[in-house]
């Protein structure tokens, strides 16, 4: 092994989870179903390029490694904001911006913000019949519709920082996904619907998730008081690394603790998700996309997706 990796191999040993929303497995799950909302005049270009879909889905997290910029775009910690329905927070940026700063609002995330943007550069590419940005834009806004739907990116206790109980992140979004997701949930998501009003139908999920993370703290504190700190944590081997991670009797009975919440959740992200794809269609148009699906990526746009992912495994690989 080099030694340049041995910091980021010992912080994996010390450490229950690398932190990352939803989890690769998870945002992949959400976006691959996700597709299966949509109409049939969408899916003729969506279901051909299913794959590309699942597996760009992460390019969000990846780009986190190379992009200063990219972190606050995946959470906002609404609670520095005062208590629900934290309405002295605008919800419209240039009012945000105006009473509290852009520098307060990028310190504690802008998620709700960023996602009617990238859905505005979604419909651009509709109207533009650009297919690679369709899908490049399509995998990543699905990636903050889901972000948008975890609880703890709705926090400013978002790892359980603040009340020990490090780790919870990775718990909630990450393990419980991997363990139960493909074995119990349902992922009957619905079909998709257009969104009237983006603005209020972002701030919906974003608030409905902050409501929910008290709950999702408070659960697994209660929780952890009746398992011994030697049931709660196990090792295991993740691509040839030994990870210290929460085991799965400790992961199991914090999912029945919380009932669906976690499978509730991913299923509303699909079809939050499907319903902005399909909203930016609508709003442009509703172009014919069958001509779209037989076109191929250029060279330029594929050497753009090597050079994220290489970046990323400079970077990332360590822990994975």
């Amino acid at each position: 092994m080099r030694v340049c990796l041995l910091p980021a191999l010992l912080l994996c040993l010390l450490s229950p989870f690398r932190l990352h929303s939803w989890g690769f497995f998870a945002h992949q799950r959400i976006n691959r179903l996700a597709v299966f909302s949509l109409p049939p005049e969408m899916m003729v270009l969506y279901k051909p390029y299913l794959e590309f879909i699942t597996r760009h889905a992460v390019d969000p997290d990846k780009r986190r490694y190379a992009v200063p910029t990219e972190a606050p775009r995946h959470y906002i910690d609404i609670d520095l904001y005062g208590p629900p329905p934290f309405d002295s927070l605008p919800r419209s940026w240039q009012e945000a911006v105006a009473r509290y700063g852009a520098d307060t609002l990028q310190q504690h995330g802008i998620l709700p913000w960023h996602i009617p943007r990238m859905l505005a550069r979604l419909t651009r590419a509709f109207e533009e019949g650009n297919k690679a940005r369709i899908l490049q834009l399509s995998a990543e806004l699905g990636h903050y519709v889901a972000d948008a739907h975890v609880p703890l990116h709705a926090c400013s206790n978002h790892n359980g920082q603040l009340s020990n109980q490090h780790g919870i992140h990775g718990l909630w979004e990450s393990r419980i996904p991997e363990l139960v997701a493909d074995k119990a949930f349902n992922y009957l998501a619905g079909k998709a619907t257009y969104i009237a009003d983006v603005q209020a139908f972002t701030w919906d999920i974003v608030v409905a998730s902050a409501v929910a993370a008290d709950t999702v703290l408070r659960l697994e504190k209660a929780l952890s008081r009746r398992f011994p700190a030697a049931q709660r944590y196990a090792y295991e081997q993740r691509n040839g690394v030994l990870v210290r991670n929460y085991s799965s009797a400790y992961a199991l009975a914090y999912h029945r603790l919380m009932g669906d919440m976690v499978e509730r959740r991913m299923r509303g992200a699909m079809q939050a998700i499907a319903s902005y794809w399909y909203t930016a269609w609508v709003n442009a148009g509703q172009p014919p996309l069958q001509a779209l699906a037989g076109k191929a990526f250029s060279p330029e746009q594929l050497q753009q997706f090597r050079q994220l992912d290489r970046a990323w495994q400079g970077k990332g690989d360590a822990c994975r």
